[in-house]
């Protein structure tokens, strides 16, 4: 039997849970994409605790929890701005717990009915992170429809220079919602 998979809003007190949630998530996907690196961890949170704030604090940001039988198994940080329905996700994440049950595809598509005037859904992933690429694009129906790198550094990264070449590598994925993108 296929458990329904709902969102629910986030308490002010449940924030750091969620962050610290997203971080876990995060790592776990480095230190899989990285197995040779001794210590991933060292690398600092992901996402950093500023761009987490960031992304909370910004105009249009919606924070949501996945749940599934009254139990948190992930979360999402949306920015959604209603005037031009073109949304975007900062951040998405299940627990491990959860990995390989469908359960991520189930909660894509509750975002995608929840926010039913979207146009367009845009992310970013960064180049490494086989798995999120995947579910993207063969599971949810994203294009990938931009790779940020040095020599076309990402919007947000104009003043930054960064350390190294992984950290200008992003993909930018699109998904322009039509009746039939929706139900997939």
């Amino acid at each position: 039997m296929t458990k329904q998979i709902t969102l629910a809003p986030v308490r002010q007190d449940e924030l750091n849970t969620i962050k610290k949630e997203l971080q876990e998530a995060f790592i776990k996907g480095l230190q899989d994409s990285f197995m040779d690196a001794e210590n991933p961890k060292e690398m600092g949170p992901l996402p950093s605790d500023e761009d987490y704030e960031h992304s909370l604090n910004a105009k249009d940001s919606i924070v949501r929890q996945i749940m599934q039988d009254g139990k948190r198994i992930g979360g999402v940080v949306l920015q959604v701005n209603e005037k031009t329905g073109r949304n975007e996700v900062d951040f998405l994440y299940t627990l491990s717990s959860a990995h390989g049950k469908g359960i991520g595809t189930k909660a894509w598509l509750a975002i995608e009915a929840a926010f039913p005037e979207t146009k367009v859904w845009e992310l970013h992933t960064p180049y490494f992170e086989k798995r999120n690429i995947h579910f993207y694009v063969n599971k949810c129906g994203f294009k990938i429809v931009e790779f940020y790198h040095r020599g076309n550094p990402k919007p947000d990264m104009e003043g930054e220079e960064p350390e190294s070449d992984e950290e200008y590598e992003f993909f930018r994925f699109e998904k322009v919602m039509t009746k039939e993108s929706s139900d997939l």
